[in-house]
């Protein structure tokens, strides 16, 4: 997982974040990465990650995106979270207005509502993809530097 804390953020008292996440795949499914940017409540970009998924499906790549920035802002000491993310479909999924058929994703929303569990307060919502463009170009970073570092 690269990523790059900008401040550094457990000691100077910050406890909430603004994540922004986005899961990427060329192809569905196909190669994917994940793209996490967290701001402070002001709108300071503090830390940001990204991660190579390997082959997955287009809402794979959406949840472990997001189980990235759940994972990373727990690490740096966050207590409260605001997601925003361009799925409908994980949006809704997470907050309970759809049902999941799939196992994968089910499994995966499971490892969601445990990490959201780990916080004294968080909101998971949706945001136009305009409104997301640096966690989706951290996802795709994430897939154009594996290629690179394997020659494809």
């Amino acid at each position: 997982m690269a990523g790059e804390p900008l401040t550094d953020l457990p000691g100077d008292g910050i406890q909430k974040v603004i994540l922004y996440v986005d899961g990427s795949c060329s192809g569905n499914p196909g190669e994917g990465g994940a793209g996490v940017v967290v701001k402070d409540e002001h709108g300071k970009t503090i830390a940001y990650f990204k991660e190579y998924l390997g082959m997955v499906t287009n809402n794979r790549a959406e949840y472990q995106a997001l189980i990235l920035g759940l994972r990373e802002a727990l690490r740096l000491g966050i207590r409260e979270v605001e997601v925003n993310l361009d799925s409908e479909l994980v949006v809704n999924q997470v907050n309970g207005m759809y049902r999941i058929r799939d196992a994968q994703l089910k499994a995966l929303e499971e490892e969601v509502r445990r990490l959201l569990g780990r916080y004294s307060r968080w909101v998971v919502q949706y945001i136009p993809r305009e409104n997301n463009r640096e966690a989706d170009r951290l996802a795709r970073e994430a897939v154009r530097d594996k290629r690179r570092s394997s020659g494809r």
